[in-house]
């Protein structure tokens, strides 16, 4: 079963050249909305390391769809600046996925001087750190032009040369904000059931579908649970598969968790608080936020495929092609995914310590991860020269500069 892997597959449009997904994962290489050229290499080096496709990480439909300062959001200016990103993974001979979101009322780094949108209005703890103390329920004409802004997105990511967009619907952003209950608490149609929670995050699927769908592929990213007894449920993981298949949705990122209230269910094990404060600084706000919320979770051992039991419930329950995340470390794994008719893997830490490791199973299938799981790469997400794993060498300062879009490659 392992040899599948390595076969071509047709998502929507597009056909990958393997079933390695580099699984969206924030690379924090970006400056002041511009990637960089530690991106173009990032995503360079996965690519000629045999990953299929890999996934450029949160590029915000809308610029207050942003949850740190120098994040990436889609206007024509930083056009130019993906091309020369997407022509270098194509060069190298994969293709290349832009992960598009809004983050609602989770704006951690940013103040925004307004009521954040979500699902619901009141007290917004997600914005407690940067000053944006309170959210607003979304109306129709919010949600009508959100929708516009999801789908000039896409579009733009059409003409950056992207080969997919996969719209982030898990984590505890905006579109999770509907899904899930810990924030939904709506008496309207888009409140209560999981049926009703689905419908705004479908109705921007199929919105970018019917836009774009003919040229790229067309992903979702959605939580098989929250990991929370107040949160969405496998079983509503399955209501909201289901809804996303009948929109149109050409694959599913199974993923899990969400940022604050539950990053161990998220990575399958505790967080690194050590190289959290080393990063962000111990006394500073968002260290001390970290620490405090560190001490309430649950202490989680590590175990591979630990998403497992709540994937494999989805499996059964759709025909849509699945995306299987959260704990591969071996090809034994990998032919366990697809033997139980998962139709592809993403990966993301094992693929910083390893950006070759597709190649590496292939000729030496014996050979586990080298990934320990440490969680260090998480804490760097936040670091100048963005995430990487500490077993390599760290990222050159100088590379995290902004793209000239012209002679980058």
């Amino acid at each position: 079963m392992l040899d599948r892997a390595y076969e071509p597959m047709q998502v929507g449009p597009i056909t990958l050249p393997n079933r390695f997904i580099k699984a969206g994962a924030n690379e924090n290489m970006s400056m002041a909305g511009m990637p960089t050229r530690a991106m173009l290499e990032h995503h360079r080096e996965l690519a000629a390391g045999g990953v299929g496709m890999t996934t450029m990480a949160y590029l915000a439909v809308d610029k207050v769809g942003r949850t740190l300062p120098d994040q990436l959001w889609l206007n024509d200016d930083v056009v130019p600046e993906l091309r020369a990103v997407t022509d270098a993974v194509h060069a190298a001979g994969g293709k290349i996925a832009a992960q598009i979101t809004h983050g609602g009322s989770f704006v951690t780094g940013i103040f925004v001087p307004r009521r954040l949108q979500s699902s619901v209005s009141g007290f917004n703890p997600a914005g407690l750190l940067r000053g944006n103390l309170m959210r607003r329920a979304m109306n129709e004409a919010d949600m009508d032009r959100m929708v516009d802004a999801f789908v000039r997105g896409a579009e733009r990511c059409v003409a950056a040369g992207f080969d997919a967009v996969e719209i982030h619907m898990g984590h505890g952003y905006l579109l999770n904000q509907f899904l899930s209950p810990m924030d939904n608490q709506r008496r309207d149609a888009y409140g209560g059931s999981a049926e009703n929670r689905a419908r705004f995050p479908a109705r921007v699927l199929a919105a970018v579908k019917q836009q774009v769908g003919e040229r790229i592929a067309v992903l979702a990213k959605i939580n098989v649970s929250d990991g929370r007894s107040r949160g969405a449920t496998v079983e509503d993981a399955i209501v909201t598969a289901r809804i996303l298949e009948a929109a149109g949705a050409d694959m599913l990122v199974l993923s899990g968790g969400r940022n604050v209230e539950s990053g161990w269910f998220m990575f399958g094990s505790n967080i690194n608080l050590d190289a959290m404060l080393q990063v962000l600084g111990k006394w500073s706000l968002s260290g001390m936020a970290i620490a405090a919320t560190a001490k309430s979770a649950p202490k989680i051992d590590f175990q591979e495929l630990y998403f497992w039991q709540y994937s494999t419930q989805i499996r059964e329950q759709v025909s849509i092609p699945l995306a299987y995340l959260g704990g591969v470390k071996s090809a034994d794994n990998v032919a366990q995914c697809l033997e139980a008719g998962f139709d592809a893997v993403a990966l993301a830490r094992a693929l910083l310590r390893e950006p070759d490791l597709p190649q590496k199973w292939r000729s030496k299938p014996e050979e586990p991860s080298l990934c320990d799981n440490c969680n260090s790469c998480v804490a760097y997400i936040y670091h100048p020269a963005g995430t990487w794993c500490i077993h390599r060498p760290a990222n050159d300062l100088r590379a995290n500069q902004v793209l000239a879009s012209s002679g980058t490659v």
